[in-house]
């Protein structure tokens, strides 16, 4: 669903980080699900309200509503996110580079494409015309 509705997640990530501007690393858009690594400005570490706001301007931007369970009904949930999110603070250059791989890698593990170069919706196109990874990178 999510890479279906591409633009649509991607205008309210750009609405989100107007609002609290974040620098975005690494990011995967997967059918059900993406990845991302993020720095914040200086003395900011609220990514919970950005989720929040990502998540609730691409919701409430889609048309159509997915089947949805009893209890999301009940929340008034929309059934298109999982509830929770995992975050994960960087620790060094080694655990950096790790979640970089990670998001680059996901649409391969997931078995979407064969070549991380041929999934789309991924911050590697613009790592590779940045010169930080090379476009044959496995």
């Amino acid at each position: 669903m999510l890479v279906d509705s591409v633009d649509v997640l991607r205008k309210a990530y750009t609405q989100t980080i107007i609002e609290q501007p974040v620098w975005s690393d690494a990011f995967v858009v997967l059918p059900d699900h993406l990845h991302a690594v993020w720095t914040l400005p200086e003395g900011d570490a609220d990514f919970s309200t950005r989720w929040r706001k990502i998540k609730a301007r691409f919701s409430h931007a889609l048309s159509a509503t997915p089947v949805r369970s009893q209890s999301k009904i009940a929340k008034g949930e929309r059934g298109i996110w999982q509830r929770r999110f995992w975050e994960h603070l960087i620790r060094d250059d080694r655990d950096y580079g790790n979640h970089m791989e990670y998001c680059w890698g996901n649409p391969v593990r997931h078995g979407l494409v064969e070549r991380v170069a041929d999934w789309p919706y991924s911050s590697f196109h613009r790592d590779v015309r940045r010169g930080i990874v090379p476009k044959d990178w496995t």
